[in-house]
């Protein structure tokens, strides 16, 4: 870990003064770019409570760093990596894009397959302090690969976005596998107004077995509402595991307030379950493993937010009641509990 942290902070050393330096660079007839890079942050500390065997524990989530910006007037890029997920450290994206034409970009490298709308939130933008099941355990891929984009606006407020793209059916781990079937991923997203619709497909082989999901979800959000709901379904081909469903539904409704520091509250409450779940992978008998037991989940928080600029910092506390299906025993930490969290972006 210290090896990667230190090689991490070597290329922001190298790269921000070169950045710098030619910021205010502009060649005659063409477009000025500011070269300057981006650095963002979430620090998210958190306290959580197995109500059920009265045990605890204090984590930091995740110390989240990403560097962004432009080389060119249609050329840029990021890179994200976790410093303390749990306590582990992770190189999570790392990707170059170009604008092709108005509207049509073409991105290579690390980043998260273009499918499903819950894992698409990053930790500063999390409604509750556990991702919903469909997020996390469900739809939780990156890749290395590369995808086309292409967005195109249909008028005022309104607008229609395509993402579809080609990636490597390994770890992320490992890039030097050759491999002769790719992994693919699609998603369309339309705007109207407050309302958004998505719909995608995504097929992975994360062994031997290929395994395609269909995604669908609607949100509608305004000042003070969010309103949404995602549904999944995995299918294993030649039926080696039986086909899992996830759904999710949530409701958050923020308004401001005056409460020391906190200048804005908001109330969230949300169902979400899955069936039996397998990632695609054998044991050592040859048959896919269960790594999701089938449940059920209603979860209700608050949350008190500083607004100032970029810098948002939330408190937040969650309960979250589990429901499992006949005869699962729920492992330790994961049935019912108590979550409280702050996190911080800036």
């Amino acid at each position: 870990m210290s090896r990667k942290l230190l090689s991490f902070f070597s290329l922001l050393l190298i790269l921000i003064p070169s950045f710098e330096l030619s910021a205010e660079t502009k060649e005659a007839g063409k477009q000025e770019v500011d070269l300057t890079p981006k650095i963002h942050g979430v620090i998210r500390g958190r306290w959580e409570m197995d109500t059920e065997n009265n045990a605890s524990r204090f984590q930091l989530r995740n110390a989240r760093v990403t560097l962004s910006g432009m080389i060119a007037p249609t050329i840029d890029y990021f890179m994200q990596t976790d410093l303390c997920d749990r306590g582990q450290m992770k190189i999570l994206d790392a990707w170059g894009r170009i604008g092709i034409t108005p509207g049509l970009k073409f991105q290579a490298g690390q980043f998260r397959l273009p499918f499903g709308t819950d894992c698409f939130r990053g930790p500063g933008n999390y409604i509750f302090a556990n991702r919903s099941f469909v997020g996390n355990i469900m739809n939780n891929v990156r890749g290395v690969g590369a995808k086309l984009s292409y967005s195109l606006p249909l008028g005022e407020a309104s607008s229609l976005a395509l993402d579809g793209g080609a990636f490597n059916p390994t770890s992320m781990a490992d890039h030097n596998v050759w491999v002769k079937q790719l992994a693919y991923a699609a998603k369309a997203v339309m705007t109207l107004g407050d309302f958004k619709f998505a719909a995608g497909a995504e097929t992975l082989l994360p062994d031997s077995v290929r395994v395609n999901s269909f995604g669908t979800s609607l949100g509608w959000q305004t000042d003070r509402w969010t309103v949404e709901g995602e549904y999944l379904n995995k299918h294993y081909v030649n039926s080696a595991h039986r086909a899992a469903h996830g759904y999710n539904v949530f409701v958050d409704y923020g308004f401001p307030v005056r409460a020391g520091v906190f200048n804005r509250a908001s109330l969230q409450a949300r169902f979400d379950g899955m069936t039996a779940h397998s990632s695609g992978k054998r044991n050592k008998e040859g048959r896919l493993y269960t790594d999701g037991a089938a449940r059920n989940r209603i979860t209700v928080g608050g949350t008190l937010s500083y607004i100032y600029k970029i810098v948002h910092c939330d408190v937040r506390l969650n309960y979250e009641k589990y429901f499992y299906h006949h005869g699962v025993v729920a492992a330790p930490g994961a049935g019912d509990k108590v979550c409280a969290e702050m996190v911080i972006k800036f």
